[in-house]
């Protein structure tokens, strides 16, 4: 079963997008590495003056338009001869996300045309052949489900926890295992729909090598969440059997893995895999701040099966586990916030082609063999 996962939309203080000025840091920090990679490795032929660019994974907050805004800007210095050329940019995310809020909020001086694309982005949501730039900001640590495994209570590695955080190297592998179905597929959907030439980049959090999710800020943060969980279950606010079902659709990979998984992959050339020193460094330790930072995040999910007060109650008592694991906090190892520039792989695309036409021509020869065989059978 598909997970559907979106951040706390509106305007309001629980918004994401009132408080997500961390994430859209990271564009700003990556704004040169992202021009000089649009400036050398960007080849597009202008059949026409219309440049694509979609955002996988937008979500409701202003990150989105600092992001299209950037690779515009670069696009722009690049091709300074081109004098007419216009911007159509693609929005895309989940059905459920809060494509009004988007809306409402577009830059009133911007200059380009801009469309809302829901659907999943682990499948193809444009025309084969129709993107020249594509780009995913802090959506690529979600897969689409939980490992069915993990959820079973008669399974060795079923998982009690919310996440995998803490959890056994037997239920990390399975969530592994499941993020590289997920990246293999959207890596394979936009390979499809961008242009020979064209580039996507990749903007989030990974762990360095050799780290654990549970000795980052993310990973106690989410211990903190299932910790108080499991409390107001105790006390009979909350469901203990529905507390048991419900699971965090997040894995954030080693750098490692998440290289690996792209090379394997085959359908782009890695142009730049970098670490990126972000412009806020690491979370600062404010109980306040990192409560609502995740409570944006992931509190939708948790009000959808427990109610807007348990989510309340739920991040109250966040709050007061942040604040007295201040110290643990402070000794966090360091996450690692990643720009990743993508080439479409030209070889991969011929090699699938020729497959094709392989597969015809063995077709072919089959029906060939099927009509000689008949046709000597009636003789």
């Amino acid at each position: 079963m598909s997970t559907s996962f979106t951040m706390i939309g509106g305007e309001g203080p629980n918004s994401y997008r009132d408080h997500s000025k961390y994430q859209g840091a990271l564009v700003e920090a990556a704004k040169e590495k992202i021009n000089e990679a649009i400036s050398t490795k960007l080849d597009i032929d202008f059949t026409s003056n219309l440049v694509n660019i979609a955002d996988f994974g937008c979500s409701s907050g202003p990150n989105t338009f600092t992001a299209v805004q950037t690779l515009i800007d670069a696009v722009e210095n690049k091709y300074k001869k081109e004098s007419n050329i216009e911007f159509q940019v693609f929005f895309n995310d989940s059905s459920n996300n809060d494509f009004n809020t988007l809306f409402k909020t577009l830059p009133p001086a911007r200059l380009y045309f801009a469309s809302g694309v829901p659907g999943s982005f682990f499948g193809r949501v444009l025309p084969r052949n129709s993107l020249h730039l594509g780009v995913s900001a802090y959506s690529l640590h979600f897969i689409s489900k939980i490992p069915k495994e993990v959820k079973d209570r008669d399974s060795p590695v079923w998982n009690k926890d919310i996440h995998c955080s803490g959890s056994s190297k037997e239920v990390a592998k399975l969530y592994l295992g499941q993020y590289k179905i997920d990246v293999g597929s959207f890596l394979n959907a936009r390979a499809q729909e961008l242009v020979s030439g064209g580039l996507l980049l990749l903007l989030g959090s990974c762990r360095p090598n050799g780290v654990q999710m549970f000795e980052t800020v993310e990973g106690m943060m989410i211990d903190f969440i299932g910790a108080s969980l499991n409390e107001i279950a105790n006390q009979g606010l909350i469901d203990q059997q529905k507390l048991d079902t419900f699971k965090l659709p997040i894995y954030a990979p080693q750098a490692d893995e998440l290289k690996q998984i792209i090379e394997d992959n085959g359908c782009f050339t890695i142009e730049v895999f970098e670490n990126i020193i972000h412009a806020k460094g690491e979370y600062p330790l404010d109980p306040e701040f990192l409560t609502v930072s995740f409570k944006v995040t992931v509190g939708g999910s948790v009000a959808s099966l427990f109610g807007q007060d348990g989510m309340e109650k739920t991040f109250e008592l966040v709050k007061e586990k942040t604040q007295e694991m201040l110290p643990q906090i402070a000794k966090a190892k360091p996450g690692m916030q990643y720009l990743i520039v993508l080439r479409r792989n030209c070889f991969h695309d011929l090699f699938r082609s020729l497959k094709r036409d392989l597969n015809n021509v063995i077709a072919m020869m089959c029906v060939c063999v099927c009509m000689c065989c008949i046709v000597c059978y009636f003789k």
